[in-house]
């Protein structure tokens, strides 16, 4: 008799993963009031929401008959609620100018993209600030200096940046071995071909909802919706589930179990200052182009964003600052040396990017 494989959802998936990625517990500490309120006594977890593998049926190593499914339609969506709520929809959804879409990172990014803005508001015209931030392969902080004359764009542009800076570094942290659970590397989610665009994405709608006057969770709610639709989102679950058959063995396989490295086949590290969508062939919108989204890198006076900020991490062992950095002195890094690291994983991709799985017959 063949043994019934349960499916599981995001929310499962954590439970899991013994809370795995610890995103729920963390999130309600984050916030003490309404979902309308921004604590900065309180700094957010890096993963805020249930995360998402790449894929479907995928299989979880040491838990056997269970698979993982993290598909939604549009229609489960549900309101947004800063710092998450219970009944939000996350997981993964087909567009056809946007390829996947990785609803718990975009709202993530979203409240990071508001949280950061409140942050850098309350820092104005107060000189030089350091703010600790969580640990994630080393220390990490931020370094404000926000003038007074920031107008309100810029400060909205600003956030978008740094949360962008922010959601870069979890993934090439992953890549070189952090981990928010010990012995459960994530290495095998790291610049997965929906991560990136997912993150940049949710930016450009917090942004945007950031530029709107009213209630920010029913402002968000909408500009989701309608952001989906300007990419030509599928309806249905069941599109979702046909794009990633299309591209099973090619994007991903389910022949190996979470957290296995050879689960992802194809990444994307060319994300420095913009994200380009993949889509799966055959699954391209009728309706119009590819939406390439770019990184937010200067203010209404083209002043470089990172000249009011700089993110620096003392990094860990993990980091092989001697091979990337020989004539450093210290392990301090900040967000202008992601172009080094970017460059190497890019070659340490191409050197042990696993060919396409070929089913037997």
């Amino acid at each position: 008799m063949k043994p019934y494989l349960y499916k599981i959802g995001p929310i499962c998936l954590n439970l899991i993963l013994l809370v795995g990625f610890a995103s729920r517990p963390l999130a309600a500490n984050a916030q003490t009031k309404t979902d309308d309120f921004v604590n900065l006594n309180k700094i957010p977890p890096r993963i805020i929401r249930a995360c998402c593998a790449f894929g479907y049926d995928l299989k979880l190593w040491g838990v056997p008959f269970v698979k993982i499914d993290q598909v939604i339609s549009i229609a489960e969506l549900e309101d947004h609620h800063y710092m998450s709520k219970k009944s939000e929809g996350t997981g993964t959804i087909y567009t056809r100018r946007g390829g996947f879409i990785d609803v718990g990172h975009l709202r993530d990014q979203i409240d990071w993209t508001r949280y950061l803005h409140t942050l850098i508001l309350e820092s104005k015209g107060k000189g030089d600030l350091a703010i600790p931030l969580r640990k994630e392969a080393g220390r990490k902080t931020l370094h404000l200096n926000i003038p007074t004359t920031l107008d309100a764009d810029d400060c909205i542009l600003l956030a978008g940046k740094i949360a962008y800076d922010f959601s870069l570094w979890h993934e090439i942290s992953t890549w070189y071995g952090a981990s928010t659970l010990p012995f459960m590397p994530e290495k095998f989610s790291s610049f997965s071909v929906e991560d990136v665009y997912s993150n940049l994405l949710g930016i450009h709608v917090g942004m945007k909802t950031l530029r709107t006057k009213g209630s920010f969770n029913e402002t968000a709610t909408k500009l989701i919706s309608a952001t989906l639709d300007s990419l030509d989102v599928v309806k249905t679950a069941q599109e979702t589930y046909d794009a990633y058959n299309a591209i099973h063995n090619q994007w991903y396989t389910n022949k190996k179990r979470i957290p296995h490295v050879a689960i992802t086949l194809k990444r994307d590290v060319d994300v420095l200052k913009s994200s380009r969508p993949w889509i799966v062939p055959d699954y391209a919108s009728t309706f119009g182009d590819a939406v390439i989204l770019d990184v937010p890198q200067v203010d209404s006076k083209d002043k470089l964003l990172t000249t009011y900020y700089t993110f620096t991490i003392a990094t860990n062992h993990r980091i092989p600052m001697e091979t990337l950095f020989p004539n450093r002195q210290s392990n301090l890094i900040d967000q202008d040396d992601f172009s080094i690291l970017l460059n190497a994983i890019s070659k340490d991709w191409e050197e042990m990017e696993p060919p396409m799985v070929i089913e037997k017959e």
